[in-house]
């Protein structure tokens, strides 16, 4: 099956591929053809993901699907949420939004700064959109640490890795316990189901 993934992340590509196994065909969107930025003005992070995979598939009319992913800060009221790409501004530029999230939370410690990430993935089949979701419940570092990963991965601990930033832990470590392999597994199991 042929599946259209709207990310041009490499490494989302690759981790959704191993995923999902072999019978899947995953095309990213410079693949299909699409160049342009896609809409994602919802004000969840399930209406963004369903938003893009309903732009997706009324532009292309094939079976696809979108995620959107956000980090949730308690202290913040849930903040960055839906803007964790844009929470320091419009250029997207993931060091000055850790550092604001540092700022906003500075001299508070511990269960005060319990955090998690959430990934809400939409799947279109057929015209249908199908929601799955995987959260990944952890605190924000007191700084940063670590050179792997992406985002927002040098300041998040995860409950499975204390002491480590999701920068400080192997690739194979964080997809093991990520939202987003958690939402990619659900998926996976119901289209395997189906088949």
């Amino acid at each position: 099956m042929k599946i259209v993934f709207a990310t041009g992340n490499v490494g989302k590509l690759r981790e959704a591929s191993e995923i999902l196994g072999e019978g899947f065909e995953l095309v990213s969107l410079a693949q299909a053809g699409i160049e342009e930025d896609i809409p994602e003005t919802g004000n969840t992070l399930r209406a963004n993901s369903l938003q893009k995979a309903q732009y997706l598939y009324e532009k292309l009319g094939c079976n696809c699907f979108a995620d959107d992913t956000g980090l949730e800060v308690d202290a913040l009221g849930g903040a960055p949420g839906v803007y964790t790409a844009r929470y320091a501004g419009d250029d997207k530029d993931f060091n000055k939004n850790m550092d604001k999230v540092l700022l906003e939370l500075e001299g508070l410690e511990g269960e005060a700064r319990r955090a998690r990430f959430k990934s809400v993935i939409t799947l279109m089949v057929d015209g249908e959109p199908h929601f799955f979701e995987g959260t990944l419940e952890g605190v924000i570092a007191l700084e940063k640490s670590g050179n792997g990963g992406f985002g927002y991965d040098p300041i998040f601990i995860a409950d499975e890795y204390p002491g480590l930033t999701l920068a400080d832990i192997s690739e194979e470590q964080k997809n093991d316990i990520s939202h987003r392999g958690k939402a990619l597994r659900a998926m996976s199991q119901w289209l395997h189901s189906r088949r």
